[in-house]
């Protein structure tokens, strides 16, 4: 355990690591955003997702040539922005609407989702990486001077897209959840599930994280948490000048 975060301390000040794994995550979230857009759209054939696409395909390309994590960082931000625009073209469940990300409070209840299946998803990677003896203050993609766990949103980040969007998606086009499910704006304006519902959402995002796919070279499927483990094991190996860190590219 010390041998591992005494390299991450190291690993801080080595800017061309700090780049080329910030690189590779940011390149990760991109990847899975497009192909779930690709997915969805493949039978809508939305002209305004299409060229979505086509903009996150150039964003992807600016990130492999990036070469500060500012730059990079900003490109990551503009990719993000196009997939969320297009991904609320492609809700077809006529209850609900998507304009864009909003969060600190939800203020309507895609958004709401979202942000809840993200604070699950994070809570599953940060036990994760707590097990394997990582320091999660310590990222690559984030970090910053505030003591936030960095390490834990850099290793969600691939993950967005194929565990917590995909299962929002599902759950309001096929009309599991109902806009009823969700209360009134609070005094901040948040909106938020209702608890039957969240039970609800709990059960969904359990076996969406349980679902076994296609993992690397591995005889047998796995479930989205043991990918999450082996990905931080690639980290603890990039981490240990092994091999360079590679994102999880979905495949299901």
């Amino acid at each position: 355990m010390a041998v591992r975060q005494i390299a991450q301390w190291q690993r801080r000040l080595d800017v061309a690591f700090q780049l080329e794994t910030a690189r590779a995550i940011a390149f990760g979230k991109l990847m899975n955003s497009k192909q779930l857009l690709l997915r969805l759209n493949r039978k809508r054939l939305l002209e305004n997702v299409a060229t979505a696409i086509a903009g996150i395909t150039s964003d992807i390309e600016s990130v492999e040539k990036a070469e500060t994590l500012e730059s990079l960082r900003g490109y990551e931000g503009i990719g993000a922005n196009r997939y969320f625009s297009a991904f609320g073209l492609l809700i077809v469940n006529e209850g609900f609407t998507f304009t864009g990300r909003n969060r600190r409070p939800p203020k309507d209840p895609i958004n709401s989702l979202l942000s809840f299946g993200y604070t699950m998803l994070y809570n599953n990677v940060l036990s994760l990486i707590l097990a394997e003896g990582l320091n999660p203050y310590l990222g690559n993609l984030h970090r910053s001077d505030r003591k936030e766990t960095h390490l834990a949103f850099d290793l969600m980040e691939e993950f967005r897209s194929p565990v917590v969007d995909t299962l929002v998606m599902n759950l309001v086009n096929k009309k599991i959840l109902r806009p009823t499910d969700f209360t009134y704006p609070d005094t901040d304006g948040g909106i938020y599930l209702v608890e039957a519902a969240r039970r609800v959402f709990l059960k969904q995002f359990e076996e969406r994280i349980s679902l076994k796919i296609v993992y690397g070279d591995l005889q047998d499927k796995i479930s989205y948490r043991r990918i999450i483990q082996h990905q931080i094991w690639r980290y603890r190996s990039a981490l240990l000048g092994e091999a360079p860190y590679e994102a999880f590219l979905r495949n299901d």
